[in-house]
């Protein structure tokens, strides 16, 4: 079949569950006990060159069935569709997607449709960086600014941010870039790790995991907070003591607090000298944020991976309200939102650290900040990629961390792909592990 005849055959979803909160992992103050998940989908093409796409969106477990359907509604809008014109503009889907009256009737633009949106639209990446044989962080680094100012959404931001200003950010990002990539091809970009810290783990496991982390060369550690003030204390301090003074520790609080509590609970906690406090109330309090920021400096506020859309971050911007902007690359409508979210950035002048961990927010972060580092802010001073060290042997194309870095990928892709005999396996409920696992509940029920 000829490449201009492809087309998009299939749209196949997953409900993919990992048992994580078996062990703790991934445990803090709003979510004690989550079972990382992923709604995972396959855009199928009968393309001869790339026949595939994969996204997905992160959820932590119930509710992942709700996410899948929200994807499957999408289907219809899909199927079909020219293969050559979705790679070369993946921006008309976007915009069709986030167009829909009806479904931005379920939203505007947040919740679980929008963060359906924005699996399809990352899985029509993958398949446009894949058919090209480019990594995702190379294809858009080299692509011209002008294409990239097209595929970025402006809606609702122009009165900060114009084509116009983004074609000037683009452009004058472009400088330097050829240097900058041969650094991140020998080097990596700066990862930080929040496997230290984990709620759930206790003052033993957080000393051995941190000074692995140091010794692993890591300059910063994350741990979660909020869940009772004495606790918080101590494993600060039992942190602190473990990494020594020249470490960062940033704590994150995971939105648990009103306005005045995380003003207080922070300033009980600057003693450890912690580098931000993350998510210290409500990500759609972008004014409780200002406050906070104003009270509890010089520690510095950092937000980002709940906002549910660039106008959030628009707004937390324009408020002063934070230091550090944590971008989630499965939270908001794909890549395309997310370029206006890096160019926002950009133009207030605060660095962008983003969130990973999960099921595969590592591998597609990685991508957006290589790019930023590469052709938008130019540079990787105070950034780091949040990094968890759990799930990634479920991937065809796994991070590499090494001597606390993020090693630049080279498969093209947007390294979104899971391992077949991992979506076999872990496919709730049917999958093989889940199947074995609900049986054997099923017959303690019946025993006792």
């Amino acid at each position: 079949m000829s490449p201009t005849s492809a087309r998009v055959t299939s749209v196949d979803t997953y409900d993919i569950r990992f048992p994580t909160s078996r062990e703790l992992d991934g445990s803090d103050a709003m979510n004690p006990d989550p079972d990382y998940s992923a709604a995972y989908v396959v855009l199928r093409t009968d393309a001869a060159d790339a026949p595939e796409g994969h996204g997905f969106a992160f959820t932590i477990g119930r509710g992942n069935d709700v996410q899948v359907a929200a994807i499957e509604a999408l289907r219809g809008q899909v199927l079909g569709r020219s293969v050559d014109a979705l790679c070369a503009d993946p921006a008309s889907l976007y915009r069709d997607l986030t167009g829909d009256s009806q479904l931005r009737w379920l939203g505007p633009e947040k919740g679980v449709a929008h963060m359906a949106v924005g699996a399809v639209v990352n899985a029509v990446w993958d398949l446009a960086a894949r058919r090209a044989r480019k990594p995702l962080w190379r294809l858009l680094a080299d692509a011209e600014p002008e294409w990239l100012v097209e595929q970025t959404d402006f809606r609702y931001l122009t009165d900060v941010l114009t084509p116009g200003d983004a074609l000037d950010l683009l452009r004058r990002g472009r400088k330097g870039a050829d240097e900058r990539r041969a650094r991140l091809l020998e080097r990596g970009y700066p990862a930080y790790t929040t496997s230290p810290g984990w709620l759930g783990y206790d003052d033993a496991k957080l000393t051995r995991l941190a000074r692995r982390a140091v010794a692993d060369g890591f300059t910063q550690i994350k741990l979660k907070v909020g869940a009772d003030l004495e606790d918080d204390i101590r494993r600060c301090r039992t942190a602190r003591a473990a990494v020594g003074p020249d470490i960062r520790l940033a704590v994150d609080a995971n939105q648990r607090w009103d306005v005045p509590e995380a003003i207080r609970w922070t300033t009980a906690l600057a003693a450890f000298d912690p580098y931000w406090i993350e998510e210290p109330t409500s990500p759609d309090d972008i004014l409780g944020h200002a406050a906070i920021r104003r009270a509890v400096a010089p520690v510095k506020v950092a937000t980002g991976e709940h906002a549910q859309n660039r106008v959030i971050v628009k707004q937390l911007l324009q408020a002063g309200a934070i230091d550090v902007l944590q971008l989630d690359a499965a939270r908001v409508g794909g890549v395309n939102e997310n370029l206006a979210i890096l160019l926002l950035a950009a133009r207030f002048g605060v660095p962008v650290c983003p969130h990973a961990g999960g099921v595969g927010l590592c591998e597609l972060v990685q991508h957006l900040a290589m790019f930023d580092c590469l052709a938008v802010s130019g540079t990787t001073d105070d950034r780091v990629i949040e990094y968890v060290d759990h799930l990634h042997e479920h991937f065809l194309d796994p991070v590499v961390v090494r001597d606390g870095h993020y090693t630049a990928p080279a498969a093209p892709g947007f390294s979104a792909a899971l391992r077949p005999e991992s979506i076999a396996r872990y496919t709730y409920p049917g999958g093989t592990f889940w199947a074995a696992d609900l049986a054997e509940r099923s017959r303690k029920e019946q025993a006792v």
